[in-house]
């Protein structure tokens, strides 16, 4: 066995694992929803004090739901970058520390190679690289080219608003509350997704025409906006299920698109999900139909994992360390750092 026990607080969820390279040993996930939702989205400050309050507990949880102690522990990871600096500084001290205590190696993990070897939690065998990544969360829309392990290319990504973000912010709109993903779900079942045609945020080049494999989603927002207003006027009641609805089926429809597209240009066979609106059931039904149209196998990471949680962290430290890999004790946070330079978080040698 090659433990790693993983903490995750780059946002607003509180996590901690213990996983043996891919298998999960106890996976623990604290919401913060309840405290942020009145005010309509994370409060970086707050979201930090929760982590401070929660952590230590959830770590004895963690180690309880395994069975083991700290003996059997090899590493501690915790996410470094990118995302809330007091919320990842809280996380990354107390891995530090654990580390130090217990006598361990300790690695910082970038986030978004943990949503990365999310879609290794199925159960079953890894995807083969090389496979194309459509990483789409609250704070990430990208399409990421794996060529095996650290070996990652950007061939597309948003221009401005994430997909989550966007789902946020029309949630608001309609009035379904925080966080929007789950909102607008739940209402979304019950309209006409084409009552309403929404753009599709296409983005121009410099040159002429468009980049056929960036994102935006600001638009869409607005567009969702200037139609409730419209309706507004006319004194309608509002359709809040079609609205939610027609907004759920351009953003799946985008999505699936532009990365099935993505990877046949690529020339790969396989295209991976992962991330928090991954869990959307429109958007997984949308890829699984154009997938099986263009002869793609579709992995997705399970909905267990496909929000932020402390099992991914420790996978892609599991990676990291079977490879030599650890990061020196002077290692600090970044709220933003490019996926291909995750890399730079560690180092061959002993920090010793």
């Amino acid at each position: 066995m090659t433990v790693v026990l993983a903490l995750e607080t780059s946002c607003d969820e509180t996590a901690v694992a213990l996983v043996d390279g891919r298998r999960v040993l106890a996976s623990v996930v604290a919401s913060q929803v309840a405290s942020h939702a009145p005010y309509g989205g994370v409060v970086p400050e707050l979201a930090a004090r929760r982590h401070v309050e929660l952590l230590p507990h959830l770590v004895d949880q963690a180690f309880a739901e395994a069975g083991i102690g700290w003996a059997e522990v090899n590493a501690v990871a915790a996410t470094a970058t990118p995302g809330l600096v007091g919320a990842l500084l809280v996380g990354l001290t107390t891995g530090k520390t654990m580390a130090l205590l217990h006598g361990k190696t300790f690695l910082a993990v970038h986030h978004l190679e943990g949503h990365l070897c999310s879609a290794q939690l199925t159960g079953g065998p890894p995807p083969e690289t090389p496979f194309l990544v459509l990483l789409v969360s609250g704070g990430h829309t990208q399409l990421v080219r794996v060529d095996g392990p650290g070996v990652y290319r950007i061939c597309g990504a948003t221009v401005d608003d994430a997909a989550g973000e966007a789902f946020d912010k029309v949630a608001r709109l309609l009035g379904l509350g925080y966080p929007g993903g789950p909102a607008i779900e739940a209402v979304a079942g019950s309209g006409q997704p084409r009552r309403f045609a929404f753009p599709q945020g296409r983005v121009r080049r410099r040159g002429g025409g468009y980049e056929p494999y960036a994102f935006s989603f600001s638009g869409l927002k607005t567009a969702v906006l200037r139609c409730i207003e419209a309706l507004q006027r006319q004194g309608e009641p509002l359709p809040v299920a079609d609205l939610a609805a027609s907004f759920e089926d351009t953003v799946a429809t985008v999505l699936s698109r532009r990365s099935v597209g993505c990877a046949l240009d690529q020339g790969l066979s396989r295209l991976v999900v992962v991330g928090g609106v991954a869990a959307n059931r429109r958007l997984r039904q949308t890829l699984e139909q154009r997938c099986r149209e263009e002869k793609i196998d579709l992995v997705m990471a399970p909905l267990a994992f496909c929000g932020d949680n402390a099992a991914m962290i420790g996978v892609a430290a599991s990676q990291r360390l079977a490879s030599g890999c650890q990061s020196p004790w002077t290692i600090g946070v970044s709220p933003r750092l490019p996926l291909h330079e995750a890399g730079s978080l560690y180092h061959p040698q002993p920090p010793f």
